[in-house]
């Protein structure tokens, strides 16, 4: 994929919302749009039930679904290895932006690996990955031992690597009390590669792999 827009909570703000704008060829109103919860129900908090109908809905606290679209349409991919790859994959090929919940980052890769969709995102040369959270993260080389919950079946705590730095989401979040800069510093020093800690106001941007920060709260960059 050529675009992301990797974010904390979706499109918090008017910056992060105009950066989304910009990555896309046309409006939002004429842009459609698949939602992904799939990360949603590895985490405990997440799902599955209430707070995934809400993300899917677009009544959630992180606006992704709810900005406009011509059409949202729901890819759950747990389902798809057990259906014709010919009835999704169409579908993910015209959609111009994914929409990718929060939830666990190990559990969205485990299954964008088990039904092909990482396969895939190299020949989408023209979607826009808009990602929440997990769903910003799982594109990491690695998203910390601090931040497994799921386990995968060979263990560790690697992304898909599609970009090179890694990301500790939700930065100072006044419900997470772990998510401190200390704590994101002690995170960075096991991550071994360059990583970002971004609050619920912030998105990283990468455009042909050319990387930048959007921004109406506050963030770091950790290099090695």
């Amino acid at each position: 994929m050529r675009r992301l827009l990797l974010t904390s909570a979706g499109a918090r703000n008017a910056t992060i919302h105009d950066a989304l704008v910009g990555l896309l060829d046309r409006s939002i109103e004429d842009c459609t749009a698949l939602c992904i919860p799939t990360a949603m129900y590895g985490h405990p908090h997440a799902g599955p039930g209430e707070h995934v109908w809400e993300f899917v809905a677009g009544r959630s606290e992180q606006p992704m679904v709810e900005l406009g679209w011509k059409s949202v349409g729901l890819l759950e991919l747990t389902a798809l290895p057990s259906i014709d790859p010919a009835r999704w994959i169409p579908l993910v090929r015209d959609a111009d932006v994914l929409l990718v919940s929060g939830g666990d980052a190990l559990y969205l890769c485990h299954w964008m690996r088990e039904c092909g969709l990482t396969e895939l995102l190299p020949s989408l040369e023209d979607t826009l990955w808009f990602g929440m959270s997990a769903g910003s993260m799982v594109m990491a080389p690695r998203v910390g031992k601090e931040f497994v919950g799921w386990v995968p079946p060979a263990g560790g705590d690697h992304g898909l690597g599609l970009v090179d730095f890694s990301i500790f989401p939700h930065l100072d979040h006044e419900d997470l009390p772990e998510n401190t800069l200390a704590h994101a510093t002690a995170w960075a020093a096991g991550i071994d590669g360059p990583s970002y800690a971004i609050d619920d106001e912030t998105a990283i941007r990468v455009v042909d792999g050319i990387v930048d920060v959007v921004s109406e709260g506050h963030w770091h960059r950790f290099d090695v």
